[in-house]
């Protein structure tokens, strides 16, 4: 864990190089996914079912691949009623708040005749990752299928590494309507749902986080198929006053460093004395911690504490562009309505971003290693396209063509100009 003080001599220096510091996968990682999805591209199923035995010792057929509905039902039924009904609450809630980010059609006639507008319409076919390798997500499930399913979209296909489906998992599918279900993880269940493979068709766009190799498949395989963003390591930043519990603000900053010894947690404080409870408060959660190996890794590596005036936070948090912010403050609006930068904001010293993984509504998916400075989380914009509209009669297009004409001629394109003159 790193301290740092905003008064030091070299503050903004000695900041800057720690939030630079690499995070992400090493290079060879790249070159080893180029031949995975290289493979895939070119054998199809067969390379899909020797990358399965090879890199998860499953011995999967054509026939084995999907999970069936006779296991998902099963599989969810074995799911404790507790952890079924908080699926439910979740899933309502998320159904919820994305129905209402539901953007409208519109069309309109402007001055000279033309009819002009815009409609939406779903995708066709997504793909979703659910990773199971460190734990099982279920509500990863929830937080990509429920908006495709909100937004409309026709097919939705689910991987999942192989191995025992974890019933929380099959019941969050369940409960988001999905029922294609394909037991492969990795960068070839990435390709395999880009290209097609054996009995799983292609889909169009592929959503959903993973480890470096599914990140670096989804990076390679951008324009053969849309992806959602390139998912980095998690991190939080809690901008915390004095006047807060310590214990509580340590198990939201190690909520998400037990995620990946390479997240990254940073307390920003103006209590000196309330920082250094926070830091024995880690080091005390940490000994109970299942996760606690992962967690003290990444709060060792890349954990910070930041000394510096609260009204001063804002900007310092827009630098770190984090995934996830909290302001534990009194009046939180007063700090947070200055942020532009910052993946999803929970407000107050009762908002924990944990809220935010699971039930609040909004998305967890969210931008990570800086990108929130570019890119929302997901939404169900990410399950839409929108087409634009255009119509003219003879009176409109006669308005239009002259300065058609002239700017097709200034570009050097005479079948465009003439696409226009000719209907003079």
């Amino acid at each position: 864990m790193r301290r740092f003080n905003v008064s030091d001599p070299g503050f903004a220096a000695d900041f800057r190089a720690f939030l630079n510091e690499e995070r992400g996968s090493a290079a060879e990682v790249d070159v080893a996914v180029a031949a995975i999805v290289q493979a895939v591209k070119t054998e199809g199923l067969p390379a899909v079912l020797r990358f399965a035995e090879q890199f998860d010792r499953a011995s999967l057929t054509e026939e084995t691949l999907r999970v069936t509905a006779d296991e998902i039902e099963a599989g969810a039924a074995a799911c404790p009623q507790s952890v079924r009904d908080a699926i439910d609450f979740a899933a309502d809630r998320i159904r919820t708040y994305h129905a209402r980010q539901r953007p409208a059609d519109a069309q309109w006639t402007d001055d000279t005749g033309t009819r002009l507008g815009w409609r939406w319409t779903p995708l066709e076919a997504v793909g979703i990752y659910v990773p199971g390798g460190r734990a099982a997500y279920p509500s990863t499930v929830l937080m990509n299928a429920v908006p495709a399913k909100v937004a409309g979209v026709d097919r939705i296909a689910m991987v999942t590494p192989p191995g025992r489906m974890q019933p929380a998992v099959l019941a969050a599918a369940k409960a988001a309507g999905v029922t294609e279900i394909w037991r492969l993880g990795g960068a070839h269940a990435v390709a395999a749902l880009a290209y097609g493979a054996g009995p799983i068709a292609p889909v169009d766009k592929i959503v959903g986080p993973g480890n470096a190799f599914v990140t670096a498949a989804k990076r390679r395989l951008y324009g053969v198929v849309g992806i959602d963003a390139l998912a980095g390591p998690s991190e939080i930043v809690v901008v915390a006053d004095g006047a807060n519990n310590p214990d509580w603000i340590a198990a939201d900053l190690l909520s998400q460093a037990e995620h990946d010894p390479a997240a990254q947690s940073i307390l920003i404080t103006d209590d000196a004395a309330f920082a250094d409870a926070v830091c024995a408060a880690i080091q005390a959660q940490l000994k109970t911690l299942a996760t606690g190996e992962d967690a003290a890794a990444s709060w060792r590596n890349h954990g910070a504490v930041v000394i510096c005036p609260l009204e001063d936070s804002p900007p310092l948090v827009d630098l770190i562009a984090p995934e996830h912010v909290e302001f534990a403050v009194e009046h939180p609006e007063r700090l947070s309505d200055r942020v532009r930068h910052a993946g999803a904001i929970f407000l107050g010293r009762h908002a924990p971003e944990a809220i935010g993984d699971y039930v609040a509504g909004s998305n967890h998916v969210l931008p990570t290693s800086r990108a929130a400075r570019f890119s929302s989380g997901l939404s169900i914009y990410d399950f839409l396209k929108r087409t634009s509209l255009i119509q003219c009669d003879a009176e409109a297009f006669a308005k239009l063509a002259g300065a058609t004409v002239a700017l097709a001629e200034a570009e050097g394109l005479p079948a465009h100009a003439r696409s226009a003159s000719i209907r003079l």
